[in-house]
C-alpha cells in the first residue's frame, strides 16, 4: 500500500510537472509557427462593455501580483530569504498578500465568469476552450484561497514547513532533481493547488491564455493616441 502511494506521488509531483512543461513550451512554439492567427487574446469587449473594466482589471492585476509573488517566493533559494527574514515572517507575509490578491483575482474573475456565461452576445461568441480556461483558472485560484486558513492554522503554531516544502519542491523540478518526498507530509489542498496549477501550463498552448507569451510592455512606453472627435461644427455666417 506504502509502495503504492508512494509511486502515485512520484508521478504526479516528479513526471507530471515535467509533461505540463513540455507542453508548455513547446506547443506554445508549434502553436506560434502553425496557427498565428489564432495567437490573439479573443477579447469580448466590444461584445458587451458592462462591468467589463472593473473585473478585467481586478482580474488581471490580481493574477499578475499573484504569479509575481509564487515566482519570488518559490524561487528565491532559502538562504537568500534567511538573509532577508525569519521562515515564518515570510509565510505571514504569503498568507497576506495571498489573501489581498487572491481576493481582488476572485472579485474580478467571478464577474468575467458570470459575463461568459449568462451575457448572450458573449457566450455565443465564446468556445468551449474559452469556458473551460476561466472556469479552471478561477477553480485553481480557489483551491489557493482554500490554503490560506490551513497556512494561519500552520504559522499559528509557529510551523512554517509548507512554506520552505513548496519552495524546494518547486526549485528540485526547475533545477532538474526533482524530489516529490518534499511534499509527502503537505496538506492535501496544497497538492490540489499544486496540480490544479500544473494543469493551467498543460492548458495553456490550446487556449486564448498564449497571449501572455505577447505581453505589450511598449504600451508602457508608447506616445498617446490622437483621437479625433466625429462631431464636426459648423461656423455660422
Amino acid at each position: 500500500m506504502n509502495e503504492g502511494l508512494f509511486n502515485w506521488n512520484n508521478l504526479l509531483f516528479g513526471a507530471y510537472p515535467y509533461v505540463c512543461l513540455a507542453v508548455f513550451f513547446i506547443g506554445s512554439w508549434l502553436r506560434f509557427d502553425r496557427e498565428q492567427y489564432t495567437w490573439k487574446s479573443d477579447s469580448s469587449q466590444l461584445l458587451s462593455m458592462g462591468g467589463m473594466r472593473w473585473a478585467s482589471n481586478l482580474f488581471h492585476y490580481g493574477v499578475l501580483s499573484i504569479f509575481a509573488g509564487h515566482f519570488v517566493g518559490l524561487l528565491t533559494p532559502h538562504a537568500v530569504f534567511l538573509a532577508v527574514m525569519p521562515d515564518i515572517t515570510h509565510q505571514y507575509l504569503a498568507i497576506i498578500a495571498g489573501a489581498i490578491f487572491g481576493l481582488t483575482m476572485l472579485l474580478g474573475g467571478v464577474i468575467l465568469l458570470v459575463r461568459r456565461f449568462t451575457n448572450v452576445r458573449v457566450s455565443a461568441a465564446s468556445r468551449w476552450s474559452d469556458k473551460f480556461t476561466l472556469v479552471w483558472v478561477m477553480f485553481t485560484l480557489v483551491l489557493g484561497i482554500l490554503t490560506i486558513p490551513v497556512s494561519i492554522g500552520h504559522a499559528g503554531h509557529g510551523d512554517p514547513r509548507v512554506v520552505t516544502a513548496m519552495a524546494e519542491w518547486i526549485q528540485s523540478i526547475i533545477y532538474l532533481y526533482p524530489s516529490p518526498n518534499f511534499l509527502e507530509g503537505v496538506d492535501l489542498v496544497f497538492k490540489l493547488h499544486v496540480l490544479a496549477g500544473m494543469t493551467v501550463f498543460l492548458i495553456f498552448p490550446f487556449t486564448r491564455l498564449v497571449h501572455i507569451w505577447s505581453m505589450p510592455f511598449g504600451y508602457l512606453t508608447r506616445s498617446y493616441q490622437i483621437v479625433r472627435s466625429k462631431k464636426v461644427k459648423y461656423q455660422q455666417n
